[in-house]
Parts: structure tokens; C-alpha cells; sequence
């Protein structure tokens, strides 16, 4: 009977903490701000990151739905599908909802939108005087 490779021959779940660490950085999220959306303490996800200690499987995934990747990706086995497009992971969540809006409520929502962008832009410039 032949052995099933998961992972790379030369894997160790010790690289858990490195791919860990490229993919929240990619996401543009401190540390502090993952360990609140995963409801921990920010020493405990700091541990995750340094190789100090190893998440329990319900809680990768979670860290897998926040960063927006796969698992395999999160483990390794398969590179990253690019930059994510929206770093915010609760505004990425939404994003991903607004299809299912009606056309009025999407119009809406791109005026709503479009209003707090040109705000900022207007604030920025301002700044500079």
C-alpha cells in the first residue's frame, strides 16, 4: 500500500508559525487585531507566531476564515491566491454578501460609499494646508 503525502516531505508544522505571520502581514492586520477577532489574548496569538505553542484545529480554521484563505494555503501546501483586495476582514465578510442585495440596496450603498471616500480625500487635502 502506498503512503498519501499531505504535505511536502520536508513540512513541519513548525512553518505553522512562519506562514502564519507572511499571510497576516499580507492582510495587513497587527497582531492585537487578529487575536481580537479570534477572542484571545494577544499573548497567546503572539505564542502562535513565535513557534511557542500550536492552535487547535477549530481555531485554524477560524484564523483560515479571517485571512481569507484556504487551509491549504494556510498550511502551505498551496501558495496564496494573491493579494486580497479588501483587508478588513468584517468588511471583506460583507463584501462578499453584497451580490445578494437588491439593485436599489446596491445603489445605495454605492452612494454611501462613494460619500465617505471623497470625505477622506477632502480631509487629506485640507491636512495639507
Amino acid at each position: 500500500m502506498s503512503q498519501v503525502h499531505l504535505f511536502p516531505r520536508d513540512w513541519n508544522i513548525t512553518d505553522f508559525h512562519q506562514r502564519l505571520r507572511q499571510l497576516r502581514t499580507k492582510r495587513k492586520l497587527t497582531q492585537t487585531r487578529m487575536a481580537e477577532l479570534l477572542a484571545i489574548s494577544p499573548r497567546v496569538y503572539t505564542r502562535w507566531e513565535n513557534g511557542g505553542a500550536t492552535p487547535l484545529f477549530g481555531t485554524v480554521v477560524k484564523i483560515a476564515d479571517i485571512l481569507d484563505v484556504s487551509l491549504d494555503e494556510l498550511a502551505g501546501r498551496k501558495e496564496s491566491n494573491g493579494e486580497a483586495q479588501i483587508h478588513n476582514p468584517e468588511l471583506h465578510r460583507l463584501y462578499k454578501k453584497v451580490d445578494q442585495l437588491s439593485d436599489e440596496d446596491q445603489k445605495a450603498l454605492l452612494i454611501v460609499l462613494e460619500s465617505l471616500v471623497k470625505r477622506s480625500q477632502v480631509s487629506k487635502v485640507m491636512a495639507e494646508f
